[in-house]
């Protein structure tokens, strides 16, 4: 490992990396820039926090992954629906909006009620498993999670998560209907979105403390849904022999259990290349292309 060489990169080439870290075999041993003081933007890494409150409601219980979302949503918006939209969304499972496996739910919501605008999505084929990454599925599930929790999701995640994590400061946001957005919107410091990554690393661990069972760890790390980049879990994509947790402007947490290695960073870069990883994988795992 060349942590050093990694840091020069990010410094030479000017890339918008705010901090890094690494940990190998749970504990951090190398650490850049700022790390612990200022939050930064999770766009779709925020994915995986209400990942984790979901499998704490599993554990309990809660949520059964094979019943439609219907059966989880406010009673005022299921009936409002038209009976061929009642029937499409009965076949939607928590399964497949966890998986991002329904395919025509378009990106986002609009319009002061996002429920409905989700629930009028025009789905041709609903028993085809096809991947469709979307921003909507997680707020579905979010909303599912509150009905289901009778309590706001966000402050469920400060409780059941934050707060066993030893994570104190943070940002998120909600929809127009007063839910927990989930898919985007949250801000934490680098070394708290490794604190996630240690916690899925570790089976559900943290501290000493279980927070989610080893079962739904290894439901939501493992492939769930294939696609192009390789496969989907629950809000968690595969990454080579382990697992990330990605946002959209490279904000990372790559988790490589079999290799004992942790990589965060959170950056700012607004393009498709892949020279940052290309850098980590080189200098951190050792990783060359051909």
């Amino acid at each position: 490992m060349n942590f050093d060489a990694f840091v020069k990169d990010i410094e030479d080439n000017n890339w918008c990396v705010f901090g890094t870290e690494v940990y190998e075999n749970g504990v951090l041993t190398h650490s850049w820039g700022d790390t612990t003081e200022s939050l930064h933007e999770l766009y779709s890494a925020t994915k995986t926090v209400e990942s984790v409150a979901v499998g704490i409601a599993y554990d309990r219980g809660l949520i059964d992954f094979n019943k439609s979302i219907l059966d989880y949503l406010p009673k005022e918006n299921v009936e409002k629906l038209s009976e061929s939209q009642t029937e499409v969304f009965k076949k939607v499972t928590i399964q497949r909006l966890l998986t991002m496996s329904v395919d025509g739910i378009p990106f986002r919501a609009e319009g002061d009620s996002w429920i409905d605008f989700a629930l009028s999505s025009k789905i041709q084929n609903p028993d085809d498993k096809v991947f469709n990454y979307n921003n909507i599925n997680v707020y579905l599930v979010g909303v599912a999670l509150t009905e289901i929790l009778g309590e706001d999701l966000g402050g469920f995640i400060e409780r059941e998560i934050f707060k066993p994590l030893g994570i104190t400061d943070y940002e998120y946001e909600r929809g127009p209907e007063g839910y927990f957005y989930g898919a985007s919107q949250m801000k934490l410091t680098v070394h708290d979105l490794s604190k996630i990554g240690l916690l899925l690393y570790n089976k559900g661990v943290y501290d000493g403390q279980r927070i989610v069972s080893e079962e739904y760890v290894d439901m939501a790390t493992s492939i769930q849904q294939m696609n192009r980049e390789g496969g989907y879990g629950y809000y968690i994509w595969k990454y080579r022999d382990g697992f990330s947790i990605n946002g959209k402007w490279k904000q990372k947490c790559y988790v490589l259990p079999e290799r004992g290695i942790i990589v965060t960073y959170l950056s700012h870069i607004e393009d498709d290349s892949h020279d940052l990883l290309d850098s980590m994988e080189k200098n951190i795992l050792g990783i060359t292309k051909e």
